[in-house]
């Protein structure tokens, strides 16, 4: 099992109305092409979200992703645990805030591996400067409450970090193959 931290802005579960699992990255299409391609999502189930716009996702089919996602044997969360209107960048403080929750949900999880998508959540979470173009496949041991837990670093694969998925999908088809 692994973990991979993010942050989303059009998420449907983040209305009051929702009644389903609040859950990172409903409602969107792109990450799923990752997961898609790391074979981490059954073709059938990556059909429908394609298919689907952002209000077309209901409670029923967010569950259902997410038994793919746990039948696959990843976890995802975000770091920052709010959303926002629009998309601007969340500043450092709001991540800082969650970082003992993310910590939590580590030790809860117990990954062996951990995946951080982003320069900033990266820096945030490994507590250096991070530049991930620098550091690709560089393992980084974190300790947590007396465990120790691998993290890696991979390029934000949505929105502006587009471009990038192709880098990370190789580098987490690295990950996969050497620590999981």
């Amino acid at each position: 099992m692994f973990c991979i931290y993010e942050s989303n802005r059009k998420n449907p579960s983040s209305l009051k109305s929702w009644e389903g699992i609040r859950s990172p990255w409903l409602g969107t299409k792109n990450i799923w092409d990752l997961f898609y391609s790391l074979n981490l999502m059954e073709e059938k189930i990556y059909q429908e979200i394609k298919k689907k716009k952002g209000n077309d996702w209901t409670p029923l089919f967010a569950k259902k992703v997410y038994e793919e996602v746990k039948k696959h044997k990843y976890f995802i969360t975000n770091l920052g645990k709010c959303t926002q209107i629009d998309a601007r960048p969340l500043p450092d403080s709001v991540y800082k805030e969650y970082l003992e929750l993310l910590k939590n949900e580590i030790e809860i999880i117990n990954p062996k591996v951990i995946v951080l998508f982003g320069n900033q959540v990266s820096s945030i979470v490994l507590n250096e400067k991070i530049s991930v173009s620098l550091c690709r496949r560089k393992k980084f041991i974190r300790e947590i409450n007396g465990k120790k837990y691998k993290f890696f670093s991979v390029f934000y694969p949505v929105g502006n970090g587009r471009f990038n998925i192709a880098k990370s999908i190789e580098d987490i088809k690295w990950i996969i193959e050497r620590e999981v």
